[in-house]
């Protein structure tokens, strides 16, 4: 029940990361909506991704995983049940920004949740754990495209079924009470703060998820904008996109056993940079599959073997320290979006220069790993 209540958890999760990129045309469409309306309402729900990651840790830390976990399904079915409701731009980001909330408290305390089973191999279990959320992700686009007609109502209100039957499973699950040794003590928070290399990590984070967060919200608007139709861009994103990331967190689950985490990292940072700036490079649907495929395989370690870093090095108050780093990553959600659609303005067209922000993301990426690895 314990493992169930994890997976589905990270699989519902997988899913409204998706959400966005998928419903953002018939949206756009529905309210008018220009691409930095669009940046507007992602940053609404990084916003709440952050709010929800630095305040959910503390009370982790203190009050155990499932309290994490109930409250966040709870606010993510609320807002999937809101969200065909919307009637413009204002109630869109409110409710985007109630999704974002919830999303932030799932992903900590879930991969918290997780990360605890075999600390020994706390980077093989995490990737094992977040090739759900590439499932999920999957999911999404590809439901849309190829089940509901690209109805973003139906598919608003399927998510928040899956949702709170995944609720379900974690009110009966029975879960570890949290251990006071590694409780949240005030009196000790600049002890973890005060470590450079938890703002490394947080600042590595902070790249990646503006990569890949990117590529949800913008990719599908992208190729549209180089002539591919919406049904075969929605399956460029699933089939393509998080089938990779599933792929490639399969595959590293078994490398991590015997490759240091750091490596894994940095051959994954230098690999992002090259397909990230491929995959903007073609119009051809084909081409476009097998390059955004590729950087799927290349980002998927980077998420949970980052966490499962932080969990090594920070043994007490580690919900604390895995909050603020996962806040840091939805930090670079907000920005990247925020430049993403600005760049872009008006014209969808732009979105190819404006998305150049992710091989940019890897290249600074490169540089702090190596200065985590000179600094172990």
């Amino acid at each position: 029940m314990l493992i169930l209540a994890a997976i589905l958890a990270i699989f519902v999760y997988g899913m409204i990361a998706a959400m966005l990129g998928t419903i953002l045309p018939d949206l756009s469409a529905r309210f008018q909506l220009t691409p930095k309306q669009n940046g507007t309402i992602a940053f609404c729900q990084a916003l709440g991704l952050i709010i929800a990651s630095v305040a959910v840790g503390p009370l982790i830390d203190n009050e155990g995983k499932k309290i994490g976990m109930l409250l966040g399904l709870s606010m993510i079915t609320i807002a999937l049940a809101l969200l065909p409701r919307a009637n413009g731009f204002g109630s869109t980001a409110t409710y985007l920004f109630l999704l974002g909330i919830g999303g932030g408290i799932i992903v900590t305390a879930a991969n918290l949740l997780a990360s605890d089973v075999t600390p020994e191999h706390r980077g093989t279990t995490l990737n094992l754990l977040n090739l759900f959320f590439g499932l999920g992700g999957l999911a999404t686009p590809f439901i849309s495209a190829n089940l509901l007609a690209r109805n973003s109502t139906r598919l608003c209100y399927l998510v928040a079924g899956l949702t709170a039957v995944t609720l379900l499973i974690n009110i009966a699950a029975p879960m570890p009470a949290p251990n006071g040794q590694k409780g949240f003590v005030f009196s000790q928070v600049g002890d973890v703060v005060g470590r450079p290399e938890l703002w490394l990590l947080a600042l590595f984070l902070f790249l990646y998820v503006a990569s890949e967060v990117g590529v949800w919200n913008w990719l599908v608007q992208h190729l549209i904008a180089q002539g591919i139709p919406q049904s075969r861009a929605l399956n460029v994103l699933s089939l393509g996109f998080a089938l990779g990331l599933l792929v490639g967190r399969v595959g590293v689950s078994r490398v991590l056993i015997t490759v240091p985490a750091l490596t894994v990292t940095l051959a994954a940072s230098i690999l992002m940079l090259i397909t990230t700036y491929l995959m903007l490079q073609t119009k051809d649907p084909k081409v476009a599959w097998i390059l955004v495929f590729l950087a799927g395989v290349a980002m998927a370690p980077v998420f949970p073997t980052t966490l499962a870093i932080v969990g090594d090095r920070f043994p007490v108050m580690t919900a604390t320290a895995t909050g603020i780093v996962i806040t840091s990553g939805w930090i670079g959600l907000a920005v990247s979006s925020r430049i993403i659609g600005s760049i872009a303005g008006g014209d969808p067209k732009r979105l190819k220069k404006a998305l150049l922000v992710l091989p940019g993301a890897a290249v600074i990426m490169i540089v702090v790993n190596l200065v985590l690895q000179a600094g172990k």
